[in-house]
Order: C-alpha cells, then sequence, then structure tokens
C-alpha cells in the first residue's frame, strides 16, 4: 500500500508531481465517495476494487471536464489554426495515472487514497489499456497529442474507436496464441459519446455526371458516431479533445430486406456495417489489401473532414456571419497531418467535398487541399507502403477513383512537359501502378496532394528523399522536410520513472519537464559522486521492483544485480531479434564451456507481438522460449544467465520495464528502422543502448558521442555494398565457429529434442532468405557484447555513462518534435498561455502574453 508522505518528504515534495495540501485532499476524498456512492448505490464494505478504480477516474474526470469546455470554448471565441493529426492508431495505454500528473493531482491523490485505506497502484493496475495501436506509429500518435496540448495548440486527434484493439498475447507451451483484447467490456469512464455530431458515411453505388458535375448515388450509408476523450497539456489547463469514430448501421438499414419479410436478416446485417470499427488489423509495418480495411481508411476520413469543414464553417463567436462560405482561407485555418498513408483518401475526399458539393473549380481546389494536407511517411520497407487494386477501390469509391485518375493525369501531364520522351519516369512516378493488377500507390497520391511530406528522423528522411521517392525530391526538393520523432516526458519519465525524475528536479529544478532540453545541465554532475550514487540506486529500487514483478508472473527466480539486458518491440525479422537469441545461445555456450571463468550475470528480457499471420516472427518467439527452457533450466548456469520472454507486451508494461532496464537492444538492420521510440524511452531512463546505426540511433550517438553508446555493425552504405556484391550467408557460417554451433544446435534439435526439425524454417530462412543479413553483423555484435560487460562490472563509469546519455536525451522530446511541425509544415506558433481554471473568471487569460496560436 503507498504510503503517507513525512513531513520532511512534505517539504521537500516536488511540485513536477503536483502540491499536497489538506483542502485538496479532503476534496478529492468526498468526490471519491460521491461516486462510489452514484456507482454503487450501496454499503462501500462490498464495493470492488473495480468500483474503487471508477470512482477514482471519475473524481479525476471531475478536474478536467471545466478546463475541456474552458479550452474549447477558447478556440471557439479566438478561432485559431486548427491542427488536426489523422492516424488510424492511437496506442494511448492507461490514462488515469497520466492525467492526474499533467493535472498536478498525482500526490493529492496519492494521499487521498492512502487515507481511504486503499492501494494507488492497485487501482492503477485494474485499467485496461487503450491499446488501439500496432506499435511506434500509434504510441508516436499518443506522444504527439500529449505535446500538442502542452504546448496549447488548437489540436485535435481524429481515429476509430476500435470495439477489440491489439490482440492479448498469450504464451502457450512457447507459442503465441492471439485473445481478442475486449478493452471496452468493462466501459470507459475517460470517454464521452457524442450523438449530435453523428454523420453519415457513403460506400459503394455509382457515378452520375450531370450538367451540374458529379454525383455519387446508390450509396450504402453507414454512421460515425463520435466518442471524445479528454487530452490534456501539462499543468498549463489546456485540455483537447481526441475524437474516435464508432461505426452504426442506420435505423433503415437494408430495409429492402425487411419489406420482403426476412426481418431477421435485416437486423444481422447491420453488423456488415458496424463491423467496420469492429476491431483493428494486427500488421506493424507490412500492407494487407483487404477490404474491410481500406473500408475503415475511408471510414475515419469521411467522417472527419465533414466534422473539419462544419468546424470550419462555423460562426466565429460574436461574429454576425452565420457561416464561412469562401474556402480561401482554409489552408489558413486548418492543417490535416496524414500519420503514414492510411488516412490517404483524404485527399480525393477533401476534392471531391469542394468539386461536387461546394462546386469550387478543380483548380482551385487543388491548390486549397495541396496547402492543407501534409504526410508524414514512416517506413521504407517494400512490403509496408499501401498499394491498393484499382478494382477494389472502382466497388467501394468510384466517384474517388475518377478523381485519383483525374489527379494523377494532371500529374503526369505536368512531368511529360517538365521531361519530354522520359516514358520510364512517367511510369516510376504515376500514381497508378500498371502491370499485372493495377494498384494505385497511395504514397505517391499522398505526395502530389500534399504541400510537406517528412521523414521520421535524418537518416530515414535521407533515404526517402534519395531512394524511396528519388523521382518526387528532385522535382520537387523543398516539399521534403524531417521530424525527428520524440517522446513525451510526461509519461516517459515522471509517470514511470518518478524517482529518476524527482532526482533530476532537485539537481537542475522543475522546468525540464516542459523543456526536456534543460537536461544538459546534468554534464555538470557527471562527475558528482553522490549524484551517481543516487542515479544507481534509483536504477537499482527499479530493477529490484521489476524482479520481483517477474518472478510472481513467470515463477523464474531473477538476480536484481545481474545486468537487465531489453529487447522490447514488435517481433519483426528487420527488428532482429533472432540475432539477440544467437547472442544468448553464445553466451550459454561459453558458460557451459568454462564454468569457472568470471561471467557478468545477465537476465535477458525479450518481449513483442508478431502479425497472426507472420510465420517467421511466430517461430522466432518459439525459438526464443525453447532457448530460454534450456538455459533457464542448465544448473551449471545457474543465475548466470536468465532469459525471459515478456507476454503481452503492451504500453503499461513498457512503463515497468524502462525504468529498470540496464542495456536497450536496438540492432534493426541500417537503413530499415524509419526512426524507433523506445531506443528514445531507454536513454532517458538510464540504460545505455547497444545498437546499429539507423533510425534515430544516429542522432542519440550524435546527441551523447557515439563513444556513450555502444555502436556495431555495418552502416547503410555496407549493406548496400553487401546487396551489390551478394550476400552469402554460408561464408560467415563457415568462417565463425561459435555461430556454426549456435545454428547447428537449433538445426540439430538441441533447444526441441521432442521435435528436432521444429526450426528448419528459421535455420533455411537464415542461410537463403535473410534480407536483414544476421550472420554479417553477428560477430560485430557479439564482441561488442563483450565490450558492455566489460565496462557493467565498473559501476562507477557506467553510471556515469548513464547521466551523459540522459543529459543528452533533451532533443528527444515530443515537445521539440511538435514544435518543429508546428513551425515548419503547420505553420503556427506554440503558445504559452496558461487558460485560467473553471475557479478563475474567463477573462484571465485576456491579460496574458499570447503569440498566436490561439489568435
Amino acid at each position: 500500500m503507498s504510503r503517507p508522505l513525512s513531513d520532511q518528504e512534505r517539504r521537500k515534495q516536488i511540485s513536477i508531481r503536483g502540491i499536497v495540501g489538506a483542502e485538496s485532499v479532503a476534496e478529492l476524498k468526498q468526490g471519491f465517495n460521491r461516486h462510489l456512492h452514484f456507482t454503487l448505490v450501496k454499503d462501500r464494505n462490498v464495493a470492488t476494487p473495480r468500483d474503487y478504480y471508477f470512482a477514482l477516474a471519475h473524481t479525476v474526470r471531475d478536474h478536467l471536464v471545466g478546463r475541456w469546455i474552458r479550452t474549447q470554448q477558447y478556440y471557439y471565441e479566438k478561432d485559431p489554426k486548427r491542427i488536426y493529426y489523422l492516424s488510424l492508431e492511437f496506442y494511448m495505454g492507461r490514462t488515469l495515472q497520466n492525467t492526474m500528473i499533467n493535472l498536478g493531482l498525482q500526490n493529492a491523490c496519492d494521499e487521498a487514497i492512502y487515507q481511504l485505506g486503499l492501494d494507488m497502484e492497485e487501482l492503477e493496475e485494474i485499467e485496461e489499456d487503450a491499446g488501439l495501436g500496432n506499435g511506434g506509429l500509434g504510441r508516436l500518435a499518443a506522444c504527439f497529442l500529449d505535446s500538442m496540448a502542452t504546448l496549447g495548440l488548437a489540436a485535435y486527434g481524429y481515429g476509430i474507436r476500435y470495439e477489440y484493439g491489439i490482440f492479448n498475447q498469450k504464451i502457450r507451451d512457447g507459442w503465441q496464441v492471439e485473445e481478442a483484447d475486449d478493452w471496452l467490456r468493462h466501459g470507459n469512464p475517460w470517454e464521452k459519446a457524442r450523438p449530435e455530431y453523428m454523420l453519415p458515411v457513403h460506400f459503394y453505388g455509382r457515378v452520375e455526371h450531370t450538367a451540374t458535375g458529379a454525383k455519387w448515388v446508390d450509396t450504402q450509408v453507414v454512421l460515425a458516431l463520435p466518442y471524445d476523450t479528454p487530452v490534456p497539456g501539462y499543468m498549463n489547463n489546456t485540455v483537447n479533445t481526441m475524437r474516435l469514430w464508432s461505426a452504426r448501421a442506420p435505423n433503415d438499414f437494408n430495409l429492402r430486406d425487411f419489406n420482403v419479410g426476412d426481418y431477421i436478416q435485416a437486423v444481422l446485417d447491420r453488423n456488415l456495417a458496424e463491423n467496420i470499427s469492429r476491431v483493428l488489423y494486427p500488421n506493424d509495418n507490412f500492407f494487407e489489401g483487404k477490404e474491410l480495411r481500406l473500408k475503415q481508411e475511408y471510414f475515419v476520413v469521411a467522417a472527419t473532414l465533414q466534422d473539419i469543414i462544419r468546424r470550419f464553417k462555423a460562426s466565429k463567436f460574436g461574429s454576425t456571419d452565420s457561416v464561412r462560405i469562401v474556402f480561401d482561407s482554409f489552408p489558413d485555418q486548418v492543417a490535416i497531418q496524414l500519420n503514414d498513408t492510411h488516412p490517404a483518401m483524404a485527399i480525393p475526399e477533401l476534392m471531391r467535398i469542394f468539386v461536387d458539393i461546394e462546386k469550387l473549380p478543380w483548380n482551385k481546389a487543388w491548390d486549397i487541399t495541396e496547402r492543407t494536407f501534409a504526410y508524414t511517411n514512416h517506413t521504407v520497407l517494400p512490403e509496408a507502403l499501401e498499394r491498393w487494386p484499382v478494382d477494389l477501390v472502382e466497388k467501394l469509391l468510384p466517384r474517388h477513383l475518377q478523381i485519383i485518375c483525374e489527379i494523377n493525369q494532371r500529374h503526369l501531364d505536368h512531368i511529360a512537359f517538365l521531361f519530354p520522351n522520359d516514358v520510364d519516369r512517367l511510369r516510376r512516378m504515376s500514381l497508378i501502378e500498371e502491370g499485372g493488377t493495377k494498384r494505385i500507390n497511395m504514397a505517391h497520391l499522398c505526395i502530389v496532394g500534399s504541400h510537406a511530406v517528412n521523414g521520421v528522423a535524418k537518416i530515414h528522411s535521407e533515404i526517402v528523399k534519395t531512394q524511396v521517392f528519388e523521382d518526387f525530391a528532385a522535382l520537387e526538393p523543398e516539399k521534403f522536410q524531417n521530424k525527428t520523432n520524440g517522446i513525451t516526458p510526461r509519461r516517459w519519465l515522471l509517470l514511470c520513472n518518478p524517482g529518476l525524475a524527482e532526482l533530476i528536479a532537485e539537481k537542475i529544478g522543475e522546468d525540464y519537464v516542459r523543456d526536456l532540453s534543460q537536461l544538459t545541465k546534468l554534464h555538470e554532475c557527471v562527475d558528482d559522486d553522490i549524484f551517481i550514487r543516487e542515479v544507481a540506486k534509483v536504477k537499482q529500487e527499479n530493477k529490484v521492483k521489476f524482479a520481483l514483478y517477474l518472478e510472481k508472473e513467470y515463477k523464474v527466480k531473477i538476480n536484481p544485480s545481474s545486468m537487465f539486458d531489453v529487447h522490447v518491440k514488435r517481433i519483426h525479422e528487420y527488428k532482429r531479434q533472432l540475432m539477440n537469441c544467437l547472442h544468448i545461445i553464445t553466451m550459454y555456450n561459453r558458460i557451459r564451456r568454462d564454468p569457472a571463468k568470471l561471467f557478468v550475470p545477465r537476465t535477458v528480457i525479450i518481449g513483442g507481438k508478431a502479425a497472426p499471420g507472420y510465420h517467421m516472427a511466430k517461430m522466432i518467439i518459439k525459438l526464443i522460449n525453447a532457448v530460454a527452457q534450456v538455459v533457464n533450466n542448465d544448473s551449471v548456469v545457474g543465475s548466470k544467465l536468465k532469459v525471459i520472454f515478456l507476454e503481452n507486451y503492451r504500453v503499461s508494461l513498457a512503463e515497468k520495464v524502462i525504468p529498470a532496464t540496464d542495456l536497450s537492444e536496438q540492432i534493426s538492420t541500417a537503413g530499415t528502422e524509419a526512426s524507433g521510440t523506445g531506443n528514445m524511452k531507454f536513454m532517458l531512463n538510464g540504460a545505455l543502448t547497444i545498437g546499429t546505426m539507423d533510425g534515430a540511433n544516429v542522432e542519440m550517438a550524435e546527441e551523447a558521442g557515439e563513444e556513450n553508446l555502444f555502436i556495431f555493425g555495418m552502416r547503410v552504405e555496407d549493406v548496400a555494398e553487401l546487396d551489390r556484391e551478394g550476400y552469402d550467408a554460408q561464408k560467415y557460417y563457415d568462417q565463425l565457429p561459435e555461430l556454426k554451433q549456435a545454428i547447428d544446435q537449433i538445426k540439430s534439435g538441441f533447444f526441441s529434442p521432442e521435435e528436432p526439425d521444429l526450426f528448419k524454417d528459421v535455420v533455411n530462412m537464415l542461410f537463403h532468405h535473410d534480407r536483414f543479413k544476421v550472420f554479417a553483423d553477428y560477430e560485430a555484435y557479439v564482441k561488442c557484447q563483450e565490450k558492455v560487460s566489460e565496462l557493467y562490472l565498473n559501476s562507477k563509469a557506467w553510471t556515469k555513462m548513464v547521466i551523459r546519455n540522459i543529459a543528452a536525451a533533451g532533443k528527444f522530446s515530443s515537445d521539440r518534435t511538435i514544435k518543429e511541425y508546428a513551425r515548419d509544415i503547420w505553420h503556427v506558433e506554440p503558445s504559452n498561455l496558461k487558460i485560467p481554471p473553471p475557479n478563475e473568471p474567463r477573462d484571465a487569460a485576456e491579460h496574458q502574453t499570447h503569440n498566436g496560436a490561439a489568435a
């Protein structure tokens, strides 16, 4: 149970988690008891922990609502340029603790819950993760919402309210088994349904060309019901909105069936419409061209654009004009960011609205559209790029196909004018790919229809410009930008690592929470022996806590003074969990060969989900678990090496493991990871990185100095050179005895004695189809790991390197990333304005300086 604060601790209390005042504690207790009474209308003695969680959530939400209303009123009155972040994924995790921190209520709530005789941590654990995302792309969207609210931008996140989020992963006999994530089964206290803003979305039908223009007729209608979730900024009273759409069948759905007497079928068919928001596709970095997925993508886009245009047209407060009817100012009032190509249909949809409904001439509509949209590219892997079959788009969205063809024709006419007779260039740059099945290249559509295109790390943006979209970048170099990803320090330090957050605040003050670049002040503390000891102590406390969690969940005794070597992310060949696995086998063999030799004890923790249809990724999980089974039960190895596969890795589990990590594994093949954000979370939380020069690792090494990371392996140019030569896995196998031994063990069934051929597909892939060249980097990786072990023996030197990394982590705040988007792409300025809280007069805000975001 959480303990009360001593007087000394109260005096020392860091306000980053809120001030404890007797008044606020009493008010929270009162609110809690009131909500408990409303929820139960019965004796508190029969309340369950879930009842207590809901009472606390509603109490905290009460503090949000007034600020939420105030913020939206303020935007309505000031009419600032609004930012719309369109994403098919928002990987939010849990909301309760994040809200308490951003409202400055954490300490007061802790105290109130303690005084009520309850355990705060137990209540927090009851909340379901909102797992509406697969991995990095969806979590980035969540961090961005936090930063946009903290920076006072009038921003909205738009997505789908999936009834079932990313599947729950169970490990049974070493295999991944998927279970549905019924995250809404107990209700969601953080959302508010807004049926008054329900909107129709059309599918199928046909196009009629009339004297007044094209008409899309005989369509099937699905209703989009919005659910709003408040997104509080950090201690600034700004509360923005994430609006997620849920699909509903209209009441007259399939009335024709009803008229011929099949009433039951008519009602059952409603499910077909409502399936649109039923489940998140569990693919990360892989395109699956299913009709339902295209429906989801268009559904969110069509509902969102109607909402955006309604808001744009709405009268300004105090104005005599009822609506804006001229769209010239649209790009000055609206910025739409496409989070990857998933919402790309927004481009033809906005053109359809402008041309068919608002009757704008094509050229004007196109100019407005291009100035409104910006596109973020998240991957260079060819299998991840969306290419929709023309036949499918024609069936589902016939008018949109016509518009895309028109956009393409005008685009190709322009290219042909600039590059006469260059037929090959026309083919490469077309929005529609010929040959076999005709497909629409959604990335090309996004580039042509946007005024800005960005990658998510320096090296990635370079690859986007010079390789993936080389022709487009040559044509419009000013369109292409870099915006290196970031993470929110509120969730990824204050929430998950309060010990470290408060230690830093004691050293350099509290302002770093809003301005993470202030962490550079910690460079002055690198030689401060007391600070070194304090940092090491916080890490050790986090490790002990996580070791207890592992023992409870996995029944494996963990040595908390062993090095916690952690590799958590989606399971994918390019992320090379297999290389880590080969290193584990190599360490195991070395211990077996020479048990008396000094060996730095390690606990290797690997976690992540494999897409359900991704055979190789599932085999990798099985292999890791098979190796763990052998290693963990070998008496010769004992506590020198333990291997744990974390089941059901998700945001709330990341918040536990990251603060306890010593070594962060970021070992993708150079040129394949667009950015990564897990690497940043580990860096901020005092883990050292072993990694390739890929994604944001490059910039982390730049900020901290390459000597303060464990960098190994091929660079992008080495990989390209190896591709030119031809990668020969056999060569490495023949030359490296330890690699040969590890592969032979896997091949012979050493780790699967009951089924010796179990891993033959994995071995075959490594020798004949390994696009990501595991063997080529194996030797450098193992040697680099030896350096890691050597440094870990010197606790002081290790911790000094940790401090240098934390001090260099400031660049990787999503606040910095969003400021760059705001200034370079959306053309708005962040605001320092603090909207007055509900208990102060509304005009208090007017007396504060305000620099333009909400003007």
